[in-house]
């Protein structure tokens, strides 16, 4: 019965993440989707509190209340602009979690054996009264079944050690603690290939000789992988970096649900593992990236001398750019990280209500890798109101550039860099970006003349139909809002 209970919360639980995820695709449905996961966590970890093996309560509701507040407190803090921070901090915990819970399962199996007269598996039954929980599950295994666990913990260590060290180091770059440019070991792929390759090796040893050793070895391989694979990968390829690093979690939950045989681990895992993976390729292309390319580190870096700029970046105040916008009948804004930083979405969202009321063409577009996460501006916009009817993909939108009288760029670099299609020699060289400059009129909203966060000057700066619109985002539409009504 009490077996019965928790497989069918589980099947529940996981019809519940499926509709979570599905309905996360679309902003109306969204909401309804966070509030989907929710209820299928609350109702997992519920089950599993109460399944077959449950005990500790004593420790596992303290520390799953203390879990509760710090996630409260951290979410309730967080910045939007520090949202892809707080996903690679999460991450980084769910690869340390996998990490611990394969070294656990390597010392209860230990424990398992030192109990056998013959050191193998299954146990007799006699000794196998009085164990609980995981030990009394490992005491039934066959021999062959424990070497399959020990394949199931060494993978969940090494994901997750990769996973771990990885997203440490994408929390840095994202948070600007470590260099967003592209940084390699001498050697560079070669050391991330001999790691590899000795992790396999440890990985034959620890089978064949169930020694902690080997398992320690891979472990540290693991780390160094996903430290040097990460440095590797320019601030230009981040949001992918970020998704990646979602998928691998996944899997090491996967991982994890094999080894503890939890079939919900299992499944939720898969369904992030892959989901990320999925988003991750889709990114990828739309970036115009190979995808193995860049999860070994192979972007973000130059190739040769990057072509020279011409020009000058001419300045704007609000009142020219309000004088433009009374005269145009078509707008397109173009949001970005720099958007999020100044806090701006709410001022730009009053500005698109009042050259609507005015009877013009307002729309948004959105580059698939703007900000630093995989839909960012969306819900930043989203949380300022804007229809979700004028937010447009660049797919949707980029041929109307040549035919819209102002397109406003706030806080974007990458997604607008023409050298990205001119100049071959560019980090982004090949990426599909948003073709603003054929607009009639670009304003560009810029803190000063540095380049982004990738560190690559753009020329869309310098080019006669681009003024520049220095200053604070959102204080330059403070200022610009007091001259259209």
């Amino acid at each position: 019965m009490e077996f019965g209970f928790t497989t069918a919360a589980y099947v529940v639980a996981a019809v519940l993440f499926i509709l979570s995820l599905g309905g996360l695709s679309g902003q109306e449905s969204a909401k309804r989707a966070v509030w989907y996961g929710i209820t299928g966590m609350a109702l997992a970890v519920a089950a599993t509190l109460i399944g077959p093996g449950a005990g500790l309560w004593w420790l596992s509701i303290p520390l799953i209340a203390a879990g509760g507040v710090i996630g409260y407190q951290l979410a309730s803090r967080v910045e939007m602009t520090q949202m892809p921070e707080l996903v690679a901090g999460m991450h980084a915990l769910v690869g340390l979690a996998a990490v611990f819970v394969g070294f656990n399962a390597h010392f209860e199996l230990g424990n398992v054996l030192a109990m056998s007269p013959d050191g193998t598996l299954p146990l007799p039954k006699e000794l196998r009264q009085g164990l609980e929980g995981f030990a009394a599950l490992l005491a039934k295994k066959e021999a062959v079944e424990a070497n399959i666990l020990r394949v199931e913990l060494s993978l969940g260590a090494w994901i997750g050690a990769v996973t771990f060290t990885g997203s440490v180091i994408a929390y840095g770059k994202l948070s600007g603690k470590v260099t967003s440019a592209a940084t390699k070991l001498p050697g560079g792929h070669v050391l991330n290939a001999g790691a590899a390759g000795l992790s396999l090796v440890a990985l034959i040893w620890y089978l064949n000789s169930g020694a902690m050793f080997p398992l320690l070895i891979l472990t540290v391989m693991a780390l160094f992988i996903g430290y040097h694979l990460i440095m590797g990968i320019g601030g230009a390829d981040m949001p992918v970096v970020v998704s990646m690093l979602n998928s691998y979690s996944g899997w090491a939950a996967a991982a994890i649900g094999f080894s503890l045989g939890n079939d919900l681990l299992i499944v939720v895992g898969a369904l992030v593992g892959s989901s990320g993976a999925i988003l991750s390729y889709i990114m990828c292309k739309a970036m115009n990236r190979s995808f193995i390319s860049v999860i070994l580190g192979g972007f973000g870096g130059t190739t040769g001398p990057a072509m020279e700029i011409e020009g000058e970046q001419i300045a704007i105040d609000a009142e020219g750019v309000a004088a433009t916008l009374e005269d145009a009948d078509s707008v397109i804004i173009i949001p970005g990280y720099g958007m999020a930083v100044a806090q701006a979405q709410q001022n730009v969202a009053e500005l698109t209500r009042r050259l609507r009321a005015k009877g013009k063409t307002v729309r948004f577009a959105i580059h698939p890798v703007a900000g630093r996460l995989p839909g960012h501006m969306n819900v930043l916009l989203a949380e300022a109101k804007v229809p979700y009817d004028i937010v447009m993909e660049m797919d949707e939108i980029n041929e109307d550039f040549p035919s819209t009288d102002v397109a406003i760029v706030i806080g974007s670099n990458d997604i607008v860099n023409p050298a990205a299609q001119d100049d071959p020699n560019s980090p982004i060289a090949g990426m599909p970006v948003l073709e603003c400059w054929k607009a009639k009129q670009v304003f560009v909203s810029k803190r000063g003349q540095g380049a982004g966060y990738s560190g690559i000057e753009n020329p869309l700066f310098f080019k006669e139909n681009t003024r520049m619109f220095y200053g604070d985002a959102k204080q330059s539409l403070d200022t610009l809002l007091t001259m259209i009504d």
